[in-house]
C-alpha cells in the first residue's frame, strides 16, 4: 500500500496514511504516478505547515501545482522546534510560483479594496 499524496509506502492492512490522513491505494495502482523528485524544486521554507498551506492555496488557485514536505518529527517535544517545512513546485513554474509569492508578501493584489481605499482619501 501506498500514500498517493505523500508517496510513503506502508504494510498491507494499513488503509490509511498516518501522517497526512489519505487513503492509500495499491502499490501497482499508483505506480506510474510517482513523483519524481529531480521535476520539484523549493521555492520557500515555513516553520509552520498552516504559512505553507496557506500559500500553498494561492499556488493552486493560479494554477500552479504545488506540494508540501514536512519534516516535522512527532515524538520531539522540546524547548524549540527546528523543523522545516517546505513548498515545492515543478521546476517549469518556479518563476511564476516566485512571482506570486512576492506579490502576497508585498501586498499586490488585484481587489476592490483599492477603489475603497481612493474613495475613502476623497471624503476627506
Amino acid at each position: 500500500m501506498i500514500c498517493p499524496k505523500c508517496e510513503s509506502e506502508y504494510i498491507e492492512g494499513i488503509m490509511e496514511c498516518p501522517d497526512c490522513g489519505t487513503e492509500l491505494v495499491p502499490y501497482e495502482e499508483f505506480e506510474g504516478h510517482l513523483i519524481h523528485h529531480e521535476d520539484w524544486v523549493i521555492i520557500e521554507t515555513f516553520s509552520e505547515n498552516y504559512e505553507a498551506e496557506m500559500y500553498k492555496a494561492n499556488l493552486e488557485g493560479a494554477g500552479i501545482e504545488a506540494i508540501i514536505l514536512g519534516q516535522k518529527d512527532r515524538s520531539i517535544v522540546a524547548k524549540g522546534d527546528l523543523s522545516v517545512v517546505k513548498l515545492l513546485v515543478k521546476k517549469s513554474n518556479a518563476v511564476d510560483a516566485l512571482e506570486i509569492i512576492d506579490d502576497i508578501r508585498l501586498g499586490n493584489t488585484d481587489s476592490d479594496d483599492d477603489e475603497f481605499n481612493d474613495e475613502e482619501d476623497d471624503e476627506f
